[in-house]
């Protein structure tokens, strides 16, 4: 397969990670963007291998050897992962009004921005849709007959996305409250255990204990009601596990799944409804529900459930 000479914007978004940022900044040269914005949060105070990492991350990013027009936005000091991402992303946006999104450890496919391109000008108008993503983690199990298919879930694992839907993007859930969310999510998830789940997130997210920008975008989705296109294929690796990550450290979740490529041109799906059991999968998987079904349905579990609703 010929390599996919990307026509959309692609904004680079790094740390200090060379070995990593250099895998995915070899793939990103491979695909030639003609814009590319590379954003980069600086070392956190005190940290000595913070410097030296993102001293050579940013020299690796330097080095674009193509005609491009290449964007920077560089912190000098730390912002963390909320702040540096989001305000790279809202940067991203105020410039272009559509584009893709990698992460110095999401190590895409030639195929991912052939399947960002195609998809990025098919629903540019379509408010339906609010982002693209090229991980899929299905396990091989294929949903549908098209090239992909649409999911709740908003995977930012290599990702796209619109100006549109990013414009509203509120970082510290200020429009939201607890008492509409858990109304609200619990309608959505059926799987007690899954609303408890994420009405935590919530929770966390609005009262600021997770340094992290991703969890906003995701509920402002389910808010929305929003769509989510999920290749059929995975096309994004994910070679950041590990003790160098911010979060993710378990090398067996998830971690090196392998990318493969697309099928050209791209079969569309005909119809838009979110494909629940694949979302619901995935789920299980993330929140580990079936052993939390497990223990809640052991016999004394059961027994003392019996026991308690003689006294309701």
């Amino acid at each position: 397969m010929t390599n996919h000479t990307v026509q959309s914007p692609v904004l680079f978004i790094v740390f200090r990670r060379p070995d990593t940022t250099q895998q995915v900044f070899d793939q990103i040269r491979a695909a030639r963007p003609a814009r590319l914005y590379i954003a980069a949060d600086g070392p956190r105070e005190g940290n000595t291998a913070d410097v030296e990492g993102c001293r050579q991350t940013r020299e690796i990013v330097s080095k674009v050897d193509w005609d491009c027009e290449v964007k920077h936005l560089f912190f000098e000091q730390n912002q963390g992962c909320k702040m540096a991402v989001s305000q790279a992303i809202s940067w991203f946006f105020e410039q272009e009004e559509e584009g893709i999104i990698l992460e110095d450890d999401c190590l895409p496919s030639n195929s991912f921005f052939y399947f960002c391109d195609t998809l990025l000008a098919k629903y540019r108008h379509d408010s339906r849709i609010r982002n693209i993503t090229g991980t899929n983690s299905q396990d091989g199990k294929q949903w549908g007959d098209a090239s992909y298919y649409f999911s709740q879930h908003s995977n930012i694992w290599g990702w796209a996305s619109w100006r549109r839907a990013w414009k509203n993007y509120d970082r510290e859930l200020a429009l939201y409250n607890d008492a509409d969310a858990e109304a609200w999510l619990r309608k959505m998830f059926p799987d007690p255990f899954l609303f408890a789940a994420w009405l935590q997130i919530f929770r966390d997210t609005k009262a600021g204990k997770v340094d992290t920008w991703d969890y906003q975008f995701q509920l402002q989705t389910f808010f929305n009601n929003g769509l989510c296109a999920v290749p059929n294929v995975n096309l994004i690796t994910n070679i950041g596990f590990g003790n160098n990550a911010t979060h993710t450290f378990d090398v067996n979740h998830n971690a090196n799944v392998p990318a493969g490529n697309m099928a050209q041109p791209l079969l569309h799906p005909v119809y838009f409804i979110p494909e629940k059991e694949a979302d619901y999968f995935f789920f299980r998987k993330e929140y580990d529900l079936d052993a939390k079904w497990r223990r809640y349905n052991k016999p004394k579990r059961r027994f003392k459930r019996w026991v308690q609703g003689l006294f309701k």
